[in-house]
């Protein structure tokens, strides 16, 4: 089968080890099922894979890919959750075995994917594959980080760090459909725009003075923008941190932590049920997905480079048939 693939590693030039071509056809273990996948998003996960995070060479070559929507065996049209683990009190995230799809399995850009039964969410006729490709990590990301981990009530003022990646733009368009009041930052003026035609109130540039202190700070930017996200928090508000795009490690004013009682909360992906209340959130509401570009995943190469660059708003989505 065609498959976009991971060959080998390269930090300073992640597309250097993108392979595109032929891949044997999934293995399936007892207890999993295969997709034909039609739609699959791009995350940076996969470029971080590309980089080495999070995997070794010698785990390589492994199909890239954590989020696709397809037909299941018996001809259901279904959504891929992409994280592969045992639920602890109900949560697969808190697996500390757990993985996603293109890290120890292989992944979505493939004509076909192995998984899990239980992984399989039932896609609304409502939502099109495309749109339902772009849920499993981005979304489910957004959804968990405002609706869980959060503790918002309608009316909230939140600060998204970053406007124009996947979870960016979920976040903003969630949010406001929730009835939050969404606030934006980009380097990008252009960024800066869209986020404002997406929904969110207002706009700012990364790192400047906001009017007032927000009731929590969603943070995928990381070290860049850290400084920024605990300087702009009320006290007893709270910070969600789900990525740190820009670099692991920032320091930290301790004091701005316990002084003005704020927090701070990881958040990692989603579980099977609440990605299952994402897309009934959908499709109850009409919120649809951003979708930057679509391509033909025998293109894909043109879809890393643009993540890669920086040079998208939304998410990118490949099909396949």
């Amino acid at each position: 089968m065609f498959a976009v693939t991971a060959t080998q590693i390269d930090a300073d030039d992640p597309l250097k080890g993108l392979t595109l071509g032929e891949h044997p056809e999934p293995t399936v273990p007892e207890g999993w099922t295969t997709v034909t996948v039609r739609a699959a998003a791009l995350n940076h996960h996969d470029l971080w894979t590309l980089r080495g995070v999070g995997i070794s060479q010698d785990r390589l070559p492994i199909v890239l890919g954590c989020d696709a929507a397809g037909v299941d065996e018996d001809g259901n049209e279904v959504v891929v959750h992409s994280v592969i683990g045992t639920p602890v009190n109900g949560d697969e995230t808190l697996d500390p075995k757990r993985s996603l799809l293109s890290e120890v399995y292989d992944g979505t850009f493939a004509e076909k994917v192995a998984v899990p039964r239980r992984n399989l969410v039932p896609k609304p006729q409502t939502i099109s594959f495309e749109e339902a490709a772009c849920l499993p990590t981005a979304w489910l990301t957004a959804y968990r980080m405002l609706f869980d981990k959060a503790e918002l009530e309608p009316g909230s003022t939140v600060l998204v760090q970053g406007a124009g990646g996947g979870v960016a733009t979920a976040l903003i368009t969630l949010g406001r459909a929730a009835g939050f009041r969404m606030w934006a930052t980009s380097r990008s003026e252009e960024k800066r725009a869209r986020a404002l035609e997406l929904g969110a109130d207002r706009v700012f540039e990364s790192g400047a003075r906001l009017p007032e202190r927000v009731d929590a700070v969603m943070e995928t930017v990381g070290a860049a923008t850290w400084q920024h996200s605990l300087a702009s928090l009320r006290p007893g508000g709270r910070v969600v941190i789900s990525g740190a795009t820009s670099g692991m490690v920032a320091s930290t004013q301790l004091v701005q932590v316990y002084f003005l009682q704020k927090s701070v909360v990881g958040s990692t992906m989603g579980t099977r049920e609440q990605l299952a209340r994402l897309l009934v959130f959908l499709d109850q509401t009409g919120v649809r997905p951003l979708i930057d570009r679509v391509l033909p995943l025998t293109e894909a190469a043109e879809g890393f480079a643009a993540m890669d660059r920086g040079d998208l708003f939304g998410k990118i989505v490949f099909t396949l048939g």
